[in-house]
């Protein structure tokens, strides 16, 4: 496999834990979705995990060659219902990748199903694979 897109490490609290335990330690934490990364000719697509993310808690963001996948995880209970206990305590997710120039990120595609997001980047034209044609003379 090439090196067309590099993954980032990843993103640890951004505030100090606290001994007390209070949730409020998390605010800034984020989880680091798993991700497969599937190539072939065209281009490649990624597959993204993002558990409980509803179209709406989702950002997708090209910034020059950094694609960033951004996401909040929601729990809603059905109505008159409450929730008493979440296993989800850092409900927000980011994932941020290098692109390489040979992909084309004006022509990024992306669709969510079942809590996974495809993400489909194509090659560029000009790293498209190609057959030349040898002319006898």
């Amino acid at each position: 496999m090439r090196n067309d897109v590099q993954t980032s490490q990843s993103v640890s609290p951004r505030s100090p834990a606290r001994q007390d335990g209070d949730p409020a330690r998390y605010s800034d934490a984020t989880l680091t979705p798993p991700v497969d990364v599937i190539e072939d000719a065209s281009g490649i697509t990624l597959y993204a995990d993002l558990p409980g993310v509803p179209r709406e808690a989702l950002h997708l963001r090209v910034d020059g060659d950094q694609l960033s996948i951004e996401g909040e995880a929601r729990v809603i209970a059905p109505a008159g219902l409450e929730i008493s206990h979440a296993e989800v305590a850092l409900p927000r997710y980011r994932r941020t990748f290098t692109l390489s120039r040979e992909l084309d990120s004006g022509r990024i595609a992306a669709e969510m199903s079942h809590g996974v997001l495809r993400v489909r980047i194509p090659r560029a034209s000009h790293a498209q694979p190609r057959r030349i044609e040898v002319q006898v003379q």
